[in-house]
């Protein structure tokens, strides 16, 4: 019996009856290694309920649940819209914005809509008490007219409801593109405007609120009822300023991650195929921002003339009453006149920053596109993407009116002074013709007394003489 003792897989002083010491010393190159360790157990997942809900964390996982990002972020204020009554949006599934007019929201809608017709019909019974001053009755007639104005945005109500059904397509649309977005780039759509949202839901109510007070106790003699529908309609035009601003922040936000995506994405682009697709998501993009105006047509250019007419007088208001110093009154006039410019400007400046966002700043990163690299196709695809950006406007037209951008605040500021210059010198003509008026009626008095004097002498003259004369011929009888 041979022994073999030099094996390394083995250790020392260790025999080995009846081995090979050839076979035993050479090592196959496939060896096969078995670890006596027991693997770690899968955890047992249970099938959820019927009732169970689902964690945010699946959010980021499953494509399934992950969807409608535009609309969670929004959420807070379409919730404060559909409180108020002005949104009969129905979601019956997530993703699936549609709307109904048998809807129960739409139903409650109506009867809120009822509530405040009630409310305006209570006010005209009992009208607001302007607080009197020494102006002329002048201002005094403007400075009403505002609190009649106040009222308006009732209108703004049915307006919303009629356009509901295109913002319900709008959100449609946003999901569809999202769903895009995240098939080209392999990631979420990373929107995240949910603290915005909510700070605007919280806070608009409570400005709104204060500024309604402000301007109803330094102007106004008011019952505590009289002001509720104040408050319900400040609040209403003031959140949709809000939501405006959401509305465009979203579009600006995905404008730049899809340019950052793209100038990304062109580092290692070797297809023509991808530059296609960047291509037609961004005309999905484009063609978002183009309805964004044309769903919110009406309610926005209400809005605008609403907010125009709101300065004009509340500016005329302060300006009227410079010559005497300003009052308790004017502070309502200035808190008005502010929040309203700066609402006004909100809107239009919003509205320019994401157009630009999303045209003129995506054509400047494809005009730093290094082509030299790329082969013919790429930069075909890439020349046709420039040529789309030219041929697809994206500005937020209102309904085709009129453009939304920052020349909309400068024409309105420039017709605002032109109406302020004629009323300010229709009140200055109004004294003047005042104290003419008097003049006149004092000319016209005096003129009256003087000729009624010099009719009563005469009669006198008369009178005497006749009795002069038939006390003579008394006498000679």
């Amino acid at each position: 019996m041979s022994l073999f003792t030099t094996n390394t897989s083995y250790p020392k002083n260790l025999s080995i009856p009846n081995g090979y010491a050839t076979q035993i010393a050479e090592k196959p190159k496939n060896k096969i290694i078995f670890l006596d360790i027991t693997p770690t157990q899968t955890p047992r997942i249970k099938s959820p309920s019927a009732n169970s809900v689902y964690p945010l964390r699946n959010n980021l996982i499953e494509p399934q649940i992950n969807r409608d990002i535009i609309y969670e972020n929004i959420k807070p204020v379409f919730f404060l819209l559909r409180i108020l009554g002005v949104l009969p949006l129905s979601r019956p599934s997530p993703g699936v914005n549609q709307f109904q007019i048998t809807s129960p929201p739409m139903l409650y809608s109506f009867a809120c809509y009822i509530c405040l017709i009630g409310y305006v019909l209570y006010l005209s019974l009992h009208k607001v008490q302007i607080l009197r001053a020494a102006e002329g009755k002048f201002e005094e007639a403007v400075i009403e007219y505002l609190f009649t104005v106040y009222l308006f945005p009732m209108l703004l109500v049915p307006i919303m409801w009629y356009e509901t059904r295109k913002i319900a397509g709008i959100l449609n649309g946003w999901v569809e593109f999202e769903e895009c977005y995240k098939k080209l780039s392999g990631r979420v759509l990373p929107v995240k405007l949910y603290k915005k949202a909510l700070a605007i839901a919280v806070i608009i109510p409570i400005l709104s609120t204060s500024s309604v007070v402000i301007t109803h106790v330094t102007m106004v003699d008011f019952k505590a009822m009289q002001i509720i529908p104040y408050i319900f309609l400040e609040i209403l035009t003031y959140i949709l300023g809000g939501y405006w601003y959401l509305l465009c922040e979203t579009l600006s936000v995905c404008a730049n991650f899809l340019a950052e995506d793209f100038q990304r994405a062109l580092r290692h682009i070797g297809p023509a195929g991808k530059v296609a697709e960047y291509r037609a998501l961004w005309l999905r993009l484009s063609k978002l921002a183009r309805d964004t105006g044309i769903a919110n047509c009406y309610t926005f250019t209400f809005v605008n003339l609403y907010l125009f007419l709101i300065i004009t007088l509340s500016i005329y208001g302060l300006l009227s009453q410079i010559s005497e110093g300003f009052g308790i009154k004017d502070i309502g006039l200035a808190v008005t006149a502010c929040c309203s410019i700066f609402l006004l400007f909100f809107i239009c400046d919003e509205a320019h920053y994401a157009s630009q966002n999303v045209r003129t700043n995506f054509q400047k990163k494809l005009l730093m596109v290094e082509l030299s690299w790329m082969n013919t196709d790429a930069q075909t695809e890439v020349n046709m993407f420039l040529r789309a950006t030219e041929m697809n406007p994206s500005q937020i037209s209102l309904g085709g009116f009129f453009d939304v951008n920052r020349n909309l605040f400068k024409s309105l500021l420039a017709t605002m002074v032109t109406y302020l210059v004629v009323l300010l010198q229709f009140q200055i003509s109004i004294p003047d013709d005042a104290r003419n008026q008097m003049a006149n009626e004092e000319r016209m008095y005096n003129d009256t007394l003087l000729t009624i004097a010099e009719t009563t002498k005469a009669a006198t003259t008369v009178a005497t003489a006749m009795l002069t004369t038939l006390a003579r011929k008394k006498k000679k009888n």
